[in-house]
């Protein structure tokens, strides 16, 4: 089951960060970045925080499933959604933790 769009503004709206927490589709499913850094996935309509010391720090008891086939255990933090605060806390909290996104390769000119 893909994730609904109305499911994705639900979530960008709960966290609450403007400008500064983007979202790409990925492989039918989204990944969202915080200031570019990938720190969570939506997938099948559940949000998947990267794992990092962030969620085991400040929601130890969130459920664990992986977020597509093939993946490691992800938490899950569904249950976090009707709290802005804790949502939005956490996302920061693993933005932090997670390593700057590597510069972009200068694209290949065309010869003409």
């Amino acid at each position: 089951m893909a994730t609904d769009r109305e499911f994705l503004d639900y979530v960008v709206e709960q966290i609450d960060l403007g400008g500064r927490l983007t979202h790409k589709r990925l492989f039918g499913e989204f990944a969202l970045y915080v200031d570019e850094k990938v720190v969570a996935f939506v997938c099948d309509n559940s949000v998947f925080i990267k794992p990092s010391q962030a969620d085991r720090r400040l929601a130890p008891d969130l459920p664990q499933r992986p977020p597509y086939p093939g993946a490691s255990n992800y938490p899950v933090a569904d249950e976090l959604l009707d709290d802005s605060d804790a949502i939005r806390t956490l996302i920061l909290e693993t933005a932090m933790l997670m390593p700057q996104p590597k510069p972009k390769k200068p694209g290949k000119r065309r010869k003409s």
